[in-house]
């Protein structure tokens, strides 16, 4: 940490804005804001806004996710959430509070727009630098990417998937596709409206990938009792779903996410192949963690794969990090 700023990693994801100071992340919040819109006045972010989503009339309150697919739908909104955020874990230390130094995650293969617009979004908060995530995450988990010997990590989000082979700090090939967790949600919500006549919310379907989801059939069958509306009388109506269900409605969005890491590994170079065969793949991300998803990617690619040690934060680490190592990375990195 610098001696009058402080330096931080930020994983400004569809999902949750993540925040790491020195290695570790500090605070963690859903990526949502709840607006009135009759006063165009901000009444939540983060976690008391998540607790509205479904539930508030939406003529009135617009609760939203500021990013869509990883990048920033609502630039207003993902500026004040920023400022929010960063706020809450101070900008300074004792009398003297100067900007604070980010280092601001982006999915890979981004448009310079897109890219632009999270770089200005931050810069309002503190002096920005951005850092494509499948490399914060690489750097989070201490892959030797800074070796010629290549390294694949694949990063699967709330709003997109992304594959990455990395030697020499930098990306050599890598592909960014914009499916993720909440498409996994609308997988479940789709199987059982069509299957069921069930209509039942994303926050719904997310508890039922979390508790009972899995990618492959598992040996111990699990099962929730949900509630939803009937898409015919209109009522409530309880519906019991199973792992085996789950498996099911998730297999066509896990099918395209595998495709996108097969382009991935056919555009790598021999070489950099071989040592990707002999290290496994680096699976991370929320998404990563939907029972067997490893051992699906596995039998998928036909390469080793294993989960890291910390999925859901190896970004913003990782992001923290790259402050240190700016010098060496700024190279490789994409202009904005």
């Amino acid at each position: 940490m610098g001696v009058f700023s402080k330096e931080l990693g930020i994983d400004l994801g569809t999902m949750f804005t993540r925040i790491a100071e020195g290695g570790q992340v500090i605070l963690e919040e859903p990526s949502i804001v709840a607006v009135n819109l009759e006063e165009q006045k901000m009444i939540e972010i983060g976690r008391g806004a998540q607790g509205m989503l479904g539930r508030v009339d939406e003529e009135q309150i617009q609760v939203t996710r500021v990013l869509r697919h990883g990048v920033v739908a609502y630039y207003e909104y993902t500026q004040i959430l920023l400022h929010e955020l960063v706020g809450r874990v101070g900008g300074g230390l004792g009398f003297i509070r100067l900007r604070p130094k980010l280092m601001v995650t982006h999915p890979y293969g981004v448009t310079s727009v897109e890219r632009r617009a999270v770089h200005e979004a931050a810069l309002d908060v503190g002096d920005a630098q951005l850092v494509p995530q499948p490399l914060a995450a690489a750097l989070g988990v201490d892959l030797p990417i800074g070796t010629p010997t290549g390294n694949m990590i694949v990063l699967l989000g709330g709003g997109c998937s992304q594959a990455a082979v990395i030697a020499m700090h930098d990306i050599v090939s890598g592909e960014t596709l914009r499916l993720g967790g909440l498409d996994l949600d609308e997988a479940i919500a789709t199987y059982v409206r069509r299957k069921y006549g069930l209509i039942i919310g994303l926050p719904t379907a997310e508890q039922v990938k979390i508790r009972i989801g899995a990618a492959i059939p598992q040996d111990e069958e699990l099962s929730i009792d949900i509630q939803g509306q009937d898409q015919v009388s209109g009522l409530p109506k309880p519906l019991t779903l199973t792992t085996g269900e789950v498996v099911e409605a998730v297999e066509d969005t896990l099918d395209q996410i595998f495709e996108s890491v097969r382009r991935v590994l056919e555009k790598t170079p021999p070489e950099l192949a071989s040592d990707i065969i002999d290290r496994g793949i680096a699976l991370c991300g929320g998404a990563a963690l939907l029972r067997g998803m490893d051992k699906l990617m596995t039998q998928e690619m036909g390469v080793p794969t294993y989960l890291v040690d910390r999925p859901l934060t190896c970004v913003a680490e990782g992001a923290c990090r790259a402050l240190n190592l700016y010098d060496l990375i700024k190279r490789n990195l994409p202009q904005y």
